[in-house]
């Protein structure tokens, strides 16, 4: 019997392989390629993008930037709406800064304070005074306290925006469908891509940075807000409609305070993005932390870029920590509400004192000058790190190497694939990985980035994130699966994952100029050390939510360490896997993008020459390439069995 079993089986395995739905697909697109591309290559021969597929939209792009320019301080669209939000957003911004500097240092410093104890705690309102202090012996008082009112006007902006969205979401089922890929859009894209819109229609100045900084921060408040509302406790909502209450009287009563927790975790989520965003919108003239070290980069100037840096650090810790304390802290017993009347008292008598003391500007003499330091170890790291290091070699050699051996193979093999075996890859691994509706977006809009006349620039950024990202997979990989097996070494990670996991990614990019010099390596490399947090902590998360049960069970039939890892954790934990692939992906593109600043070359030089020399049209097309390599990217990364789990939530 067993010699007629064998063969059975046998000539029964090729069905179950061409059955499996991955092959299924495959043959299919397959069959799609046999008839498609013979004619691609016969009409449009040649491996680049051919030039009749090509729409040149630089020209009326152009004309359409002209005449909202000129018609700016004349069209009544200009005048009677977008004027108005213009100034409302100029004067909102100047009050919080005025009144900032009318409370004067001693007083912002005590508010802070008073904040962190009340919500906090003792420990954190230390922290956060010795923040606000570190920002004024940095020399940074003044463009500290511009960053802090630009951020306070676009968090309420954003909180507000993102509130009302999420509120439609999560009380209507048609809304909720409406939004979400809205949602997920925009959650996708690079922050460079919003600043060139906005410019456009706002100009150069505070007014496109706040805006700017509310449509990239409003997004997680929406998703938030949506899942708190829906989220809501079935039974609870039942008891309160059975009491025959109204649709009004139920949300604030009921679903409102329920979905509390996400409500504050969202306003957490916005004041890290609109800091992250307020930052890069140096860039169009928000002025500020960012500006400081926009210009110091510009002029390689290390020292004073981290001299700007470290508040931009500092106030990024102390906010994520004072709002994700009043997150966990929410119901808790605690502090009586007569206690902010104390805390209000005295941060008031600080701010008096102060001010009669004459302790409004911070002291030119309690100045700590880091530039000079800084930058000496930087010229003695220019001169003996950077090359001629004997065995391992110095950073410039490093970069050099990684360009030469890794970023210009790895460009010039995607440039050389002809442009239709990009479509096919791109197609395949969509549809291999979701569905084929995931796969016809991911196409289209690769496709997109031809037809705008940008397929190699876009091909040398894509070369940059396949390469960050590989480094980010396998370092983040490795780390995460040594913190889940290890409880120690977990709780020594934590705190640095936590501050790096708050840094703005402009910051990013100080240490890596520092190190490696300009060029598309030190990009890279500040998208590796920006994406890694992330993937840690979801590859750890996911090895540790892996069924007890599952791992007892290998245990108990001998399995090793090794064997469970490989055998059990890894393949239970392939959803949480994918999730960091597709975050990774998301999180790299971001700063790579931001590398064109520090000599990153493709799409991001061109949106930088385009916000720098007024030329928008070449920076909206490269921006609109942008948004299409991230939206193939995260289709192309983005599992089906994330979607249902997000629909599901």
């Amino acid at each position: 019997m067993a010699t007629i079993t064998a063969p059975t089986s046998q000539k029964a395995a090729p069905p179950g392989i061409l059955t499996h739905p991955a092959t299924r697909k495959l043959l299919a697109l397959a069959a799609l390629a046999a008839v498609l591309v013979p004619l691609a290559v016969t009409q449009w021969p040649g491996a680049t993008w051919p030039t009749a597929l090509t729409v040149d939209v630089s020209e009326p792009l152009g004309r359409a930037s002209d005449w909202i320019i000129d018609n700016r301080d004349s069209h009544p669209l200009f005048l009677y709406f977008f004027g108005h939000v213009s100034n409302i957003v100029v004067v909102a911004v100047r009050a919080v800064y005025l009144a900032l500097l009318a409370v004067g240092w001693a007083g912002v410093t005590a508010i802070g304070a008073l904040v962190a104890w009340r919500v906090a705690g003792v420990k954190l309102a230390a922290g956060t005074a010795a923040a606000f202090l570190a920002c004024g012996l940095l020399g940074m008082w003044v463009p500290t306290m511009q960053t802090l009112a630009l951020m306070v006007v676009a968090v309420l902006a954003s909180v507000g925006v993102g509130a009302l969205l999420g509120l439609a979401a999560g009380l209507s089922d048609r809304m909720d469908r409406v939004l979400r890929p809205v949602l997920d859009t925009m959650q996708v894209l690079p922050a460079f891509a919003y600043l060139l819109p906005v410019v456009l229609v706002f100009g150069i100045g505070v007014p496109a940075a706040v805006l700017a900084t509310v449509v990239y921060a409003a997004p997680p408040m929406a998703r938030l807000t949506s899942l708190g509302l829906r989220g809501a406790d079935r039974e609870v909502l039942e008891a309160v409609e059975s009491l025959g209450t109204t649709a009004r009287q139920r949300l604030l009563t009921a679903r409102i305070p329920l979905a509390r927790k996400e409500l504050l975790l969202g306003v957490n989520q916005t004041i890290m993005m609109a800091l992250s965003m307020a930052v890069i919108a140096s860039v169009i003239g928000a002025g500020g932390l960012g500006d400081r070290v926009y210009q110091a980069l510009a002029s390689v100037d290390v020292g004073a870029a981290l001299a700007a840096g470290i508040p931009i650090v500092l106030l990024a810790v102390v906010l994520d920590r004072v709002t994700g304390a009043a997150g966990e802290r929410l119901g808790e017993s605690g502090k009586s509400p007569v206690t902010w009347l104390y805390a209000l008292v005295v941060a008031a008598a600080v701010a008096l004192a102060g001010r009669l003391a004459g302790f409004l500007d911070w002291p030119d003499g309690w100045d700590l000058n880091i530039a000079e330091p800084v930058n000496r170890a930087v010229d003695w790291m220019t001169a003996h790190l950077y090359s001629g290091v004997p065995v391992v070699g110095g950073t410039a050699d490093w970069a050099a190497h990684f360009t030469s051996w890794v970023l210009n193979p790895l460009r010039n093999g995607l440039q050389w694939l002809p442009w239709w075996s990009v479509l096919l890859i791109v197609a395949a691994l969509a549809w291999l990985i979701g569905t084929w509706r995931t796969a016809l977006t991911a196409v289209l809009a690769m496709a997109a980035i031809g037809v705008l006349g940008v397929w190699d620039p876009s091909l040398d950024t894509l070369s940059q994130v396949l390469a960050a990202v590989a480094v980010t997979l396998v370092v983040g990989f490795a780390t995460g699966i040594a913190a889940a097996r290890g409880d120690r070494f977990e709780r020594l990670l934590r705190p640095v994952l936590d501050v790096f996991q708050t840094m703005p990614q402009f910051v990013y990019l100080i240490p890596v100029v520092a190190l490696f010099g300009v060029g598309r390596a030190p990009a890279v490399a500040a998208a590796v050390v920006y994406a890694l947090p992330a993937v840690v902590r979801i590859t750890a998360q996911g090895l540790r939510q892996v069924d007890p049960a599952a791992m007892e069970s290998a245990r108990s039939l001998g399995a090793t360490s090794g064997q469970q890892l490989r055998q059990v954790q890894l393949p239970l934990a392939r959803p949480a896997l994918l999730l960091a692939v597709n975050q990774g992906v998301v999180l790299v593109l971001a700063v790579v993008i931001i590398g064109g600043l520090v000599g990153g070359g493709a799409l991001g030089y061109q949106v930088v020459f385009g916000l720098a020399q007024g030329d928008l049209a070449t920076g909206l097309v490269a921006g609109a390439a942008i948004v299409c390599l991230g939206l193939m990217l995260d289709r192309v990364t983005q599992p089906t069995e994330r979607r249902t789990t997000k629909k599901g939530a």
